[in-house]
């Protein structure tokens, strides 16, 4: 496995906004072609597109080179109208602001629009938009359109792409690369226009090859987009929460589990928190930046929706038996991030009816193989923490324990650092910074940049609920690390009952209920969030039952539509005359579906051996983990995992598995047992048991990094616990969910 990325490099200034960039559109049609005007924002530029609308089922756009005034574009319209006076002249569409793309289904294009927006969000003075208002239109006038283009089957595509709802959770910017992360904007070495977080790179591929550019298209991102203005004692700062959808192997829960064959896994979503200084314009502004990862689990693994099964089988597939797909997906993960990997998997550990047991003990498998081809530094780090388990002891405070995880994270990977100068003192300064120096500029110190290298990946079964407690987790201790770095805090510590902590806590659960609507159908439960607040046990009971019966409802009558949309929107399935239409093929698994392809080729669902009982696990060929494996293969194995001696050792080599018998936690690079043991506090802990295995601390002391991770588990803590799973659900829901059940939105509050 090629694990190798270079370190970027520091650019010299923040790139600043561009006015020759075209954010403001209108639309004019005659009856053989469409002339779209575009201009810049300060009117300095206009450009001119034209559109064909003779062809029935082609696309043909030229643009013209030349740069006008507005005056010249007016004058170039009037001579346009005159010469079409004969066929009914030059007529106003609409405004717009920007082109999302062309598409065909079995008859003509049709062109995507924006024709309204809203400004959600400023990154250093780049504006980022969220669509309200968007409009579909056909290419070809009236007369030419082909018969087919008001057949069933055409309408019925047609319905499909529209209900993808482009006014929710879909957002953009014209001048700022917001599907990269603040970090890779800001590095002069350039990956590639990388179109992993673009979901409207299908429908832009046809202007974009006529063009060879996107002047008049937007680069949508799906997901969640959240700016916010929060302070700290008397300071203010400005916190940016966004989540970025992949769209490879984009889809509903039940649609889109594990990795396919290209190692993309089901609802990978990169998370960026980015903190910078809220300074008037024109003065030095300090940014920070972080970013961590959920993904499904990278095996070959499914669930078959069910109508009469509330909790379906799980299905491991094992026609990859040397994790081919798996080894691919943390490859892409090196790539786009750096070393190390580490991952954090917060499935059940012991069942009734083993369920996600099993498929924790194949991905303990698969990551134990993975690591024996790997050099010891660029092996993978993992932690195996039963969540549900440990939010049942009431003991144990979750949110703590998941911050000394988070805390042990981020000294591995680092975060980003950086500090912008909007003036021209921004080369002599900057040039300052790099090397290590303090330069005073108007009695403004500068610091050297810091760069994230590697990245926390964190699953469950769903990366929905689960998941977005330990992603709140980390984004608590980073935060404490970000303003302490700007020079807001004394310590890089946030008291997790402060206010700070929780308005961060709602921001995240926003998060955690929008990437849940998107994929799991219904908001995420939050059940740890609501204990931490003190919400009535009663209203929280009634509203995770009511979530669990929308989520399942979705999965069961609605995500087959919805899955189909997301193909069409994303051009994962092509329509073609003579072909079987989309809805009449029995899986989903059809990617590629194109005009260019002679035979149709698609992966039919496998078939498989089901069960009658509830929840059960099932291997597609009848066979469990090979005795072999040193990670084990069943629940009640515990007695043959190496014993943790209770004297502490700072010479653990990297390769050892640390394991906590009696959950069957265990870990390559922390000691769960001093994690579970350490309860609310850390103040007569042994230190040198949280030393890092195999890796360097960033040049600080073992004794700072223990008391920084001491701080997230003080007495003062509330514990964050879950009763009994078996306590009967209370019917009804609260009124904070009603509201988003009648409106459909989810309001920061």
């Amino acid at each position: 496995m090629a694990f190798e990325v270079e370190q970027p490099d520091w650019i010299t200034e923040f790139p600043k906004v561009n006015n020759a960039y075209l954010q403001k559109f209108r639309l004019y049609e005659t009856r053989s072609n469409f002339y779209m005007i575009g201009r810049s924002k300060n009117k300095s530029t206009w450009r001119v597109l034209k559109i064909d609308r003779s062809e029935p089922t082609e696309l043909n756009i030229t643009e013209d080179p030349t740069i006008y005034t507005e005056i010249e574009c007016c004058d170039l319209l009037k001579r346009i109208h005159d010469g079409n006076k004969s066929t009914g002249g030059l007529r106003f569409v609409c405004t717009c602001y920007g082109i999302v793309g062309f598409i065909k289904f079995l008859g003509p294009y049709y062109m995507l629009l924006i024709t309204k927006r809203r400004k959600i969000g400023v990154i250093c003075g780049h504006a980022i938009f969220a669509i309200t208002k968007s409009e579909i239109l056909p290419i070809p006038n009236s007369t030419v359109q082909p018969s087919v283009a008001y057949s069933k089957n055409e309408n019925r595509y047609k319905k499909l792409l529209c209900s993808v709802d482009l006014t929710k959770d879909f957002y953009f910017s014209y001048s700022y690369r917001v599907m990269h992360s603040f970090q890779k904007n800001l590095s002069t070495h350039k990956s590639g226009n990388e179109t992993m977080f673009v979901w409207n790179e299908f429908l832009t591929g046809t202007i974009h090859n006529q063009l060879r550019n996107n002047l008049w298209t937007i680069q949508l991102v799906h997901g969640y987009f959240k700016q916010v203005k929060l302070s700290i004692g008397e300071k203010h700062f400005m916190l940016t929460l966004i989540a970025r959808r992949s769209r490879h192997y984009a889809g509903t829960r039940y649609r889109k589990r594990g990795v396919n064959e290209k190692g993309r896994v089901a609802n990978d979503v990169e998370t960026e928190q980015i903190v910078f200084e809220d300074v008037p314009e024109g003065c030095p502004v300090q940014i920070s930046s972080v970013v961590q990862n959920r993904g499904s689990i990278p095996l070959f693994w499914s669930q078959e929706t069910s109508r009469l099964n509330i909790k379906p089988d799980i299905i491991l597939s094992k026609k990859d038996h040397k994790y081919d797909a798996t080894r691919l997906h943390f490859e892409n993960l090196t790539k786009r991030y750096g070393n190390p990997i580490i991952i954090l998997n917060l499935i059940k550990t012991k069942e009734k009816k083993p369920r996600e047991s099993l498929l924790r003990v194949e991905f303990a498998h698969a990551i134990e193989l993975i690591n024996k081809d790997l050099p010891e530094e660029n092996r993978l780090k993992f932690l195996h923490w039963d969540l549900n388990k440990n939010s049942r002891n009431k003991s144990t405070n979750v949110l703590a324990l998941l911050g000394k995880v988070a805390t042990y994270a981020l000294n591995l990977t680092g975060f980003f650092y950086c500090q912008v100068v909007p003036n021209s003192m921004t080369q002599e300064l900057l040039n300052s910074s790099r090397d290590d120096k303090n330069t005073n500029a108007d009695n403004f110190s500068f610091k050297p940049p810091k760069f994230q290298t590697g990245v926390l990946r964190t699953n469950c079964i769903d990366c929905l609920d689960r998941t977005n407690v330990a992603q709140f987790a980390y984004g608590w201790a980073a935060l404490g690390r970000q303003l302490h770095i700007i020079g807001y805090i004394d310590t890089p510590v946030i008291e997790l009952d402060s206010t700070l902590a929780d308005d961060l806590m709602r921001i995240y659960e926003k998060m955690g209920d929008t990437l849940a609507l998107q994929y799991g159908g219904s908001a995420a439960h939050n059940k740890i969030f609501c204990q931490r607040r003190g919400q009535w046990k009663a209203a929280t009971q009634s509203q995770e039952f009511f979530r669990t019966l929308q989520r399942y409802y979705s999965n069961a009558y609605m995500d087959a539509e919805k899955q189909d949309a997301i193909n069409v929107f994303l051009g994962h399935y092509q329509p073609q005359i003579g072909r079987p239409a989309l809805w009449e093929l029995d899986s989903d698994q059809h990617y590629n579906v194109s005009s260019q392809d002679s035979n149709l080729s698609m992966e039919r669902a496998r078939l498989i051996k089901r069960s009658f009982s509830v929840g059960n696990f099932l291997y597609d060929d009848n066979v469990i983990r090979d005795a072999n494996s040193s990670i084990g293969t069943t629940q009640n194995n515990e007695e043959s995992l190496p014993e943790i001696s209770s004297e502490s050792d700072s010479s653990y080599p990297s390769d050892d598995i640390f394991y906590k018998k009696d959950s069957f936690n265990c870990s390559n690079f922390l000691d769960v047992d001093w994690l579970s043991s350490s309860g609310n506090s850390c103040e007569d802990e042994i230190y040198e048991r949280s030393t890092l295995v195999g890796s360097p601390m960033g040049g600080q002391s073992s004794d700072n990094v223990v008391n920084e991770m001491c701080t997230f588990a003080s007495d003062s803590e509330i514990c964050t616990n879950a009763k009994d799973a078996k306590n009967p659900s209370v019917c009804g829901f609260s009124d904070r969910f009603a509201e988003w059940v009648t409106h459909g939105d989810i309001m920061f509050l």
